[in-house]
């Protein structure tokens, strides 16, 4: 993967304290941050419960940045 490929995320971008899904507990910061064109999707574990989920943010098309069409 290239240098331009790699996705930044600023600390401010990560959600936080999301409760679990099995339990209710908040959990601090996700595991895993998965960028994809039009969603972000997070993994989840719970400490108090020890359950793993994902979440999916997905976006509308105006929130999609499109790479220019030529170079």
């Amino acid at each position: 993967m290239t240098k331009a490929g790699l996705v930044t995320a600023h600390t401010g971008d990560i959600p936080r304290h999301n409760p679990c899904a099995q339990c209710g507990t908040p959990i601090a910061r996700p595991d895993w941050i998965e960028p994809g064109k039009g969603r972000v999707s997070y993994l989840w574990t719970c400490r108090a419960c020890n359950y793993r989920f994902e979440a999916v943010a997905i976006f509308g098309p105006e929130a999609i940045e499109h790479p220019p069409l030529a170079a």
